[in-house]
């Protein structure tokens, strides 16, 4: 995995996370519902906050050329990440998820590649499928910090905001000093406050 990104949208505000590559696309992170404001439905993934000024693409020749090395060498695991990674760039998520796909089937201990296997498959509204993802990677690697902060993205297109804050209070356990996290504090607090208010009203 070339990519170490944690980037997520609260209340309409887009926050990046970059060490060494910014995905473009995270926006699609829904923010916490309103006071009596229902959350987004599990599977549907919410609006983004504002629409990307352009689109990456991926080589094409590049892309061929990778295409036709991984014909020729079936079982070469590293030709099919590097194929994932260049159409995961360009947001051509089920490409992405094919070729991570076949690379996990040749490496299936690569906790990295079904990180980004799970990432793509939240960005194309299959948070569900991403959670299953996530959850393989943490059950053998429980320090995995990029499964750990998507586990909370996918928890959180999935509607299940308190599910999503614990799992990132976990992120925060485990990694206490990392800069790249400072902020997320303040979205689990969002996240807390949304759903506190929300339990009062209905207890009205």
């Amino acid at each position: 995995m070339r990519r170490d990104t944690l980037a997520f949208t609260i209340a309409g505000v887009v926050f990046g996370f970059v060490l060494g590559y910014m995905a473009a696309g995270w926006e699609a992170m829904p923010r916490p519902a309103a006071v009596g404001a229902p959350a987004t439905p599990a599977g549907q993934a919410a609006a983004p906050a504002a629409a990307p000024s352009a689109r990456p693409t991926a080589d094409p020749d590049e892309l061929r050329a990778l295409e036709s090395l991984a014909a020729r060498q079936p079982n070469d695991a590293s030709v099919r990440i590097e194929l994932g990674n260049m159409q995961m760039d360009a947001q051509n998520w089920d490409d992405a998820i094919r070729w991570y796909g076949e690379a996990l089937r040749l490496a299936p201990d690569n906790p990295d590649v079904r990180t980004d296997l799970g990432a793509c498959y939240v960005h194309s509204g299959r948070p569900a499928q991403g959670l299953d993802e996530f959850d393989a990677v943490l059950k053998k690697n429980p320090d995995h910090r990029n499964a750990l902060f998507n586990r909370g993205v996918a928890l959180l297109n999935l509607g299940r905001q308190t599910d999503a804050a614990d799992a990132w209070e976990e992120l925060l356990k485990r990694h206490p000093d990392d800069p790249q996290l400072s902020r997320l504090r303040g979205r689990i607090l969002d996240i807390r406050a949304a759903a506190g208010a929300a339990g009062a009203a209905k207890g009205r």
